[in-house]
């Protein structure tokens, strides 16, 4: 239905058809996770959980299972570890992502050594936009479609546990449950995200459209809706321009979100201003 635009045009190809497919999962997922990860003030637990994939596909590699599954087992884990020592030291929750970022940058370091085809390591760190496998291309797709419609039915306890979790415990919400969720949709979310985005960059996907739309929404729902939005213009121009001009696709959606980032900034400080000139006109017109 394409053909119209040529045969060079970016969607008469099958693997950008699946590359566009999987980019607006990630668009979905990504930026949802990452706004509850931003307002917990755990940014860096994209990091620390990026690592322990990247030692998951590394495993995979080696052992001859597929890379996503291990980055998935892996993630999990590293997820669940994150979990469990940030309840061991409550005052400092901090030390638990440095602690699994630590073990993670280890076992993906001594796995690598094992690797004997680098680049098959090295398209998991940016992204691969062209070697995604039919079996990939159903796994993802499928884990994508079920963080998704677990984010939308638990959407309220996720909202309660961001801003209070003692209160949302007084009120009934099964808080340890709902971060155990969280926390592995979170894992799945980075594990999946590895193929095309990259392990290395997907937690600036998580943080950088949810700091966008925090600059401008105005409730938590609004902030999910245009965090999601700055993703999905993230991931299609970055893929699109990382076709056109043979650039890496993970590096290139992440300087897009960079830039989307300094435009908001810069469009918000404008406004502030046009306001403020408002104000002092208003003032100056009574005296």
């Amino acid at each position: 239905m394409f053909a119209i635009f040529g045969e060079d045009f970016v969607l008469n190809l099958e693997f950008m058809q699946r590359a566009y497919l999987i980019g607006i999962l990630i668009a979905v997922m990504a930026p949802a996770i990452g706004v509850i990860i931003v307002l917990k003030r755990l940014s860096m637990i994209g990091d620390s959980l990026s690592h322990a994939s990247l030692a998951g596909v590394a495993f995979g590699l080696i052992s001859g299972l597929n890379p996503i599954i291990g980055a998935t087992v892996f993630s999990i884990a590293a997820a669940l570890g994150i979990e469990k020592i940030r309840r061991a030291f409550p005052k400092y929750s901090e030390i638990s992502i440095a602690v699994i970022l630590s073990a993670g940058i280890g076992l993906a370091g001594v796995f690598s050594g094992f690797v004997k085809n680098g680049f098959s390591l090295t398209s998991y760190l940016f992204g691969s936009i062209v070697a995604i496998s039919d079996f990939e291309f159903g796994l993802i797709v499928t884990l994508g479609i079920v963080v998704i419609l677990t984010v939308i039915l638990m959407f309220k306890e996720l909202f309660f546990i961001t801003f209070d979790e003692e209160a949302a415990q007084l009120a009934g919400v099964p808080v340890k449950g709902i971060n155990f969720i969280f926390m592995v949709l979170t894992a799945v979310t980075i594990a999946v995200s590895s193929r095309v985005v990259g392990v290395l960059v997907i937690s600036s996907l998580l943080v950088l459209p949810s700091a966008s739309a925090i600059q401008i929404a105005k409730s938590f729902k609004q902030t999910v809706v245009y965090s999601v939005l700055y993703g999905m213009l993230s991931i299609i121009t970055g893929l699109t321009l990382s076709f056109y001009l043979n650039l890496v696709p993970g590096g290139t959606i992440v300087l897009i979100s960079v830039v989307l980032l300094v435009l908001t900034l810069l469009y918000k400080n404008l406004v502030k201003g046009l306001l403020f000139r408002r104000v002092l006109n208003q003032e100056k017109t009574r005296v």
